[in-house]
């Protein structure tokens, strides 16, 4: 998927939930600035692009698709390796630009809650819509094992900050916590198709540490 594309989606969206031309060129250029950043190895459009792909895949699955897929814009707009907040710093970032849309308050807090949930990944409504966007999200955990390892290389480059025996112990604690959980994914097509190459995936890595 190319910008032209990525645009190409995003107007259609915004069209549909009565966002001005200017103010949705302004957004979709601001995204794509956000998600272009320096230090971006993995959490960059060529992610954003993947999540837009599995949407457009599991579209008729969806109940509200227009939602799903502004979370899906805005999940990573704020990353910063330093913060504990980006999740929720993105979050506030879609609520600002929901305003300038016809959508309704409660579906713009239910975007906003969506993405918030990604930081955790968790799902205490039970909204069918935020498992897809969740599993989503951690797909890459279960793609084969080469791709898998050049995602562990470009986390490990967006955490160049950190030494390496501070990498390891925050990365055991991620993996240990993903692979304690009765499921990593939450929709039964997600489990079906990634959730035991994930935990080999995983496991791999944990032991590699």
């Amino acid at each position: 998927m190319q910008i032209a594309e990525i645009k190409e989606n995003w107007m259609q969206l915004t069209s549909k939930t009565g966002c001005t031309t200017e103010s949705a060129l302004t957004g979709i250029d601001h995204i794509i600035r956000q998600y272009s950043a320096a230090g971006r190895h993995y959490h960059n459009l060529e992610h954003l692009c993947d999540l837009l792909y599995l949407q457009q895949q599991y579209a008729p699955l969806v109940i509200d698709n227009d939602s799903l897929l502004y979370a899906i814009f805005f999940h990573d707009i704020i990353y910063a390796v330093t913060r504990k907040d980006n999740e929720e710093k993105s979050a506030q970032e879609a609520l600002r630009f929901l305003q300038n849309t016809s959508l309704p308050a409660d579906r713009q807090q239910k975007i906003y809650g969506y993405i918030a949930a990604t930081a955790g990944h968790l799902n205490p409504l039970a909204d069918p819509d935020l498992d897809y966007l969740l599993d989503f999200d951690l797909y890459i955990l279960g793609t084969p094992p080469a791709q898998y390892s050049a995602y562990a290389k470009m986390v490990r480059k967006e955490y160049w900050l950190y030494p390496d025996f501070m990498y390891r112990k925050g990365r055991k604690k991620v993996l240990q916590h993903f692979l304690g959980q009765p499921h990593i994914y939450k929709t039964p097509a997600f489990r079906e198709k990634y959730e035991q190459k994930a935990r080999e995936n995983m496991e791999r890595e944990l032991e590699a540490l």
